[in-house]
């Protein structure tokens, strides 16, 4: 994989132009996307050619090429969102999230692949870690062009476990930030209360110096506590997972404590449970409403999984979803007070190894309460499966506080890396 962070300080030091930079992610492209399908639209000449621009060494983002899910407009490059009924739709205006990237000196490689409007329908894509098992929904391109060493950074979304997911599928850094930290305006909604902007890189330090350049904050990384305070929950679905999930977790626990980190484990309070089973009503409730234009003038050009999906969601009433926006609510201020005494939360990222086959992206189930209480989310790697794929751990932050959960997930991931 191509580390962003190493690469921008390659450039700026002289050693690599961002010519140099995306022909190695050409070289990459032409090598592997035949088999692994990361790209819904690329244009390698409109790289090489943006690669040239002057100045581009001292931006934020060093020229770095960056990959954008194909749910999010562009004005270069068609914003089909995985569904026919946008075949050949060219945006007035980009996302922006896509403005800012290049605002920062980031070159707009092409669009990512998505699952259809992000929901359920497996995409084309395949996992460059094993060609015969799933990348993951919906972001399925983003993660597995950053895998397959074609990008150093690309451009997700989670409504449910859209970034971690197959971040732990495929092996690569995930990061959900908190809530509304990047702007979701130039995003086709599914749940605006969920919706949320997300970022894939190699390691933790490369989505951490991504976001800086990005938005301006300072995720300086070194100035959070050297060894930090972990509380470790694997809620009740904890049975859900497979037993090689069990023994990741319990892998990354032992790495964490030699590494002199305190770990503690604790029960998620009863009300921030229940914000499981809200997430599921809002995002319902919400997508009637979102897709409300695609299911009453074409649902009949919906995949059977989405169609069921949204004819289910229409008899979502406004009480249970008023409801279970009560039930959030009450789940985020439970999460705050538990994660007072923490700085980070270790959990499952997901609940197993991608599965073999194309029938399913797999399981959000270790993912959405997290978005729906808006916390920053990390998935972390360097642990493997029974059968050698990757499997990550989630790192789980306290909300608006992305440094110090970026800094928890970097301990963890140099904490497995050193075990």
């Amino acid at each position: 994989m191509l580390s962003a962070a190493a690469l921008a300080q390659a450039i700026r030091a002289g050693h690599l132009s961002p010519v140099d930079v995306a022909e190695r992610c050409l070289e990459a492209i032409a090598a592997r996307e035949s088999e692994v399908g990361a790209f819904a639209s690329f244009d390698a000449e409109a790289l090489r050619a943006a690669a040239q621009a002057p100045g581009l060494a001292a931006t934020a983002l060093a020229g770095l090429p960056v990959g954008i899910k194909d749910i999010l407009d562009t004005v270069d490059f068609a914003t089909e969102r995985g569904s026919p009924l946008f075949a050949g739709y060219y945006p007035a205006a980009d996302s922006a999230v896509v403005r800012m990237i290049a605002r920062a000196g980031g070159l707009i490689a092409g669009k990512t692949v998505t699952t259809e409007f992000a929901f359920l329908q497996p995409s084309p894509t395949r996992n460059p870690r094993r060609l015969s098992h799933s990348p993951g929904g919906s972001s399925s391109g983003s993660a597995a062009a950053v895998a397959a060493g074609m990008l150093p950074i690309a451009i997700g979304t989670q409504t449910g476990g859209s970034v971690i997911r197959p971040a732990s599928f495929c092996g690569v850094t995930g990061y959900k930030p908190s809530f509304k930290l990047l702007p979701v305006l130039g995003l086709k909604p599914f749940a605006w209360s969920l919706d949320t902007i997300g970022l894939f890189g190699a390691h933790v330090a490369d989505v951490a110096f991504a976001m800086a350049a990005i938005t301006g904050r300072d995720f300086d990384l070194d100035a959070e506590t050297a060894r930090p305070r972990f509380a470790v929950a694997k809620t009740m679905r904890a049975g859900l997972a497979a037993d090689d999930a069990h023994a990741a977790l319990e892998d990354a626990i032992r790495a964490a404590e030699r590494a002199g980190a305190q770990v503690e484990v604790v029960e998620l309070p009863p009300a921030l449970e229940t914000g499981d089973a809200a997430s599921a009503v809002v995002q319902a409730y919400e997508a009637s409403l979102a897709m409300a234009d695609e299911w009453d003038r074409h649902r009949d050009k919906l995949s059977p999984v989405l169609h069921a999906y949204l004819e289910e969601a229409q008899t979502t009433t406004p009480d249970a979803y008023d409801a279970a926006r009560r039930a959030a609510r009450k789940a985020r201020n439970a999460q705050a007070d538990l994660m007072a005494g923490y700085d980070a939360l270790i959990t499952f990222a997901a609940p197993g190894e991608a599965p073999e086959g194309f029938a399913t992206t797999g399981s959000a189930i270790f993912n959405r309460l997290w978005t729906l209480t808006g916390a920053p989310c990390v998935n972390v790697t360097g642990l493997t499966g029974a059968t050698g794929l990757p499997i990550g751990v989630q790192v789980v932050g306290r909300f608006g506080r992305d440094r110090t959960a970026l800094a928890a997930a970097r301990f963890l991931e140099r904490a497995i890396a050193d075990a």
